[in-house]
């Protein structure tokens, strides 16, 4: 018999509620090794890579690529290696209830999971004592006790293979006994390998399985398949108009409708509440920048970027002016010893903010350093969400696009944030001189809930002050 066990949707981070499968690496019925990539998984941020922690197969995968499904949901069925009955397979993902405890943190296990108590007329017997350096969870000991579950033969499912209070649950419901419904009725197309939902769509637009070349798992047919065999419907011809002097007016040009992804959808979200319920005030200013230019200039070799000098000063502004190095939590400001700067990089599925922690701390070129693998971390999906999630300040630059100026939203639950544009030839009084210099546009987006204009003024003073004299960097 074999020993299966779900394989659901993990859990990055508190605020993950759904995850999208970019792709199976896998296919069903492949064994592999302990550390394979089995899928890639999109959150809102980043794209993630499942490793096994164990060798064995998928004897069933029922989630589909491309597909979004929340945090707990059965994605497939595994297996330690060994063959596996269809009954079995059956009787599991029945019994099967979702919960958001699967690779999540040790202290995120709900709560609410259910458990599955003992028969009232059984009593619960001991629990064998736990063998020391038993991977095993808080709650999934006290549980194990609970319901008199022996752990020593479970394999968990938590992070590195750490059992949780889900596999206790899971180990201490009674096996689900098969129903005989009858012979199911035979069809044309029930010898054909096909996922249920192909079948559904086949059956109703009167598709053949039969005729299609499934390219699924072992040829099964899947509903990209189905769809894919359908005929386009012919077009009606257009009515002939009774005065048919006059020419017809034909739009040209089509629109492609394309859906949001799970993190263009996070992105619209968390921006639309910003601006909601966040009141916004601005503060902007013009700083000379030749000076800093010329500091950059003189650097010969690991050349920081422009962006990574105004990050050094915005640390060193926030330190001057803490009062804007904050999150805002309902009616709590959280104000923080260093300067967390979230820097926005734009990547192919939207906008990423990595932390460049302690930024108060480090020098311009140890910040030019992390920005450069953050960024090449942010493009290729790869940040961790510790990487991302957090932060007291943020940075946004388009200067790098030929914006000269702009006014950035505010990240929640950040208090503000910084918008850099290009820097450009203006006139500027130099010592009673009127000169022309590169010179920054600067607007800042505050929360007024929790900073004062006062306090963005004196930000803003300072900040201008470190840039126009960049040997205080």
């Amino acid at each position: 018999m074999a020993k299966l066990k779900p394989f659901t949707m993990p859990k990055w981070g508190i605020e993950m509620a759904e995850g999208t499968i970019a792709e199976w690496l896998v296919a069903e019925g492949a064994p592999f090794d302990r550390g394979t990539l089995l899928t890639l998984i999109e959150t809102d941020k980043i794209t993630n890579e499942v490793e096994s922690e164990a060798p064995g197969r998928f004897v069933r995968i029922l989630a589909e690529a491309g597909q979004t499904y929340p945090v707990g949901a059965l994605l497939a069925v595994l297996s330690d290696g060994s063959e596996a009955t269809p009954d079995e397979i059956d009787a599991l993902i029945a019994g099967f209830k979702p919960s958001e405890a699967s690779f999540g943190p040790d202290d995120d296990e709900p709560a609410a999971v259910p458990a599955a108590p003992a028969p009232a007329s059984t009593p619960t017997p001991a629990a064998p004592p736990i063998p020391d350096g038993v991977a095993i969870t808080a709650k999934a000991r006290e549980e194990a006790a609970r319901l008199g579950v022996d752990v020593s033969a479970l394999t968990g499912s938590g992070r590195d293979a750490k059992i949780t209070a889900q596999d206790v649950h899971q180990a201490a419901r009674p096996e689900a006994s098969p129903a005989l419904v009858g012979v199911l009725p035979a069809t044309p197309d029930s010898d054909v390998a096909a996922t249920p939902v192909a079948r559904r769509i086949a059956a109703s637009e009167g598709v053949d399985l039969s005729a299609i070349a499934g390219t699924g798992p072992r040829g099964r047919v899947r509903k990209a398949d189905v769809l894919a065999a359908i005929p386009e419907p012919t077009p009606a011809p257009a009515p002939v108009p009774a005065a048919a002097a006059a020419p017809q007016l034909v739009a040209g040009g089509s629109v492609e409708i394309v859906p949001m992804s799970s993190m263009r959808r996070t992105i619209a979200r968390r921006l639309t509440e910003s601006k909601q319920q966040i009141p916004h005030f601005y503060v902007r200013r013009r700083v000379r920048a030749d000076r800093l230019l010329a500091l950059r200039a003189a650097v010969q070799s690991d050349r920081p970027s422009v962006n990574d000098y105004i990050l050094r000063a915005c640390a060193l502004a926030l330190a001057e002016v803490p009062a804007l190095n904050i999150q805002v939590h309902g009616n709590e400001i959280h104000r923080f010893a260093h300067a967390d700067i979230s820097v926005a990089v734009a990547t192919e599925r939207g906008l990423v903010t990595p932390i460049v922690f302690a930024a108060d701390d480090k020098s311009v070129s140890e910040i030019g350093t992390e920005m450069k693998a953050l960024a090449q971390k942010a493009r290729s999906g790869k940040l961790k969400p510790e990487e991302f999630i957090g932060g007291s300040f943020s940075l946004s630059n388009l200067g790098g696009f030929g914006v000269e100026q702009f006014d950035a939203i505010i990240n929640p639950p950040q208090g503000a944030i910084l918008a850099v544009g290009k820097a450009r030839p203006e006139p500027i009084d130099d010592d009673g001189a009127i000169r022309i210099v590169p010179v920054l546009n600067l607007s800042l987006s505050c929360d007024h809930r929790a900073i004062d204009g006062a306090d963005g003024g004196r930000f803003m003073a300072a900040l201008a002050n470190l840039i126009e004299q960049p040997e205080l960097l």
